[in-house]
């Protein structure tokens, strides 16, 4: 497969990147491995017209990021916004899939990209723990995937199909990494 991964961080003082860094290290070693084809992109230095390219070449996109304040960091959000809005006319979509006989049904509906996949992969501070349990206060109840709505309802806009997103969890106050990497290694060869 022909596969993009995005590194969707945004450094800080206190969040280099390095983790972000070795996720992406290990999936371009692995994949390649594998024999996928890999090609890159940051959210912090891009060409537009080049990420058309390279969303047009992938079948599988990998979006690797923090989780800061429940959301991308962002500048991941100022590259969701200027190449996929570019990109939203005739190369990711051909409309929001509504017609002026029907405005209020099949939103959504316009995307041209339904042979490829993307895969959400995101560090956390939060540990795994704080999810799926109606018992903890801030996601009361709710999965990870409900946490990453907006990013799946981003890429379902342009008709891209999920794969099962991943997680690196209490990144900071009680880090797993070696079995994070483990469980990447093995989610990757799961998919791929």
């Amino acid at each position: 497969m022909n596969i993009l991964i995005v590194n969707a961080h945004q450094p800080y003082e206190f969040s280099p990147g390095k983790l972000t860094a070795a996720l992406i290290e290990k999936a371009t070693a692995l994949l390649q491995n594998k024999g996928h084809s890999v090609k890159h992109s940051n959210v912090l230095a891009y060409d537009i017209e080049d990420e058309f390219a390279k969303y047009q070449w992938a079948e599988a996109v990998i979006f690797q990021f923090p989780v800061h304040w429940m959301s991308v960091p962002w500048q991941a959000k100022k590259y969701i916004d200027e190449v996929f809005i570019a990109g939203g006319s005739g190369v990711f979509c051909n409309n929001d899939g509504r017609s002026s006989q029907n405005p209020t049904a099949n939103y959504g509906t316009g995307g041209l990209m339904n042979d490829k996949k993307y895969l959400l992969s995101a560090t956390f501070n939060a540990p795994a723990q704080a999810f799926d349990n109606p018992n903890e206060y801030l996601f009361q109840g709710k999965s990870l995937d409900d946490l990453l709505l907006p990013l799946h309802a981003t890429f379902r806009f342009f008709a891209m199909q999920k794969l099962p997103s991943f997680a690196c969890f209490d990144v900071l106050k009680n880090p797993q990494i070696e079995q994070d990497f483990e469980r990447w290694k093995q989610h990757l060869n799961d998919l791929f």
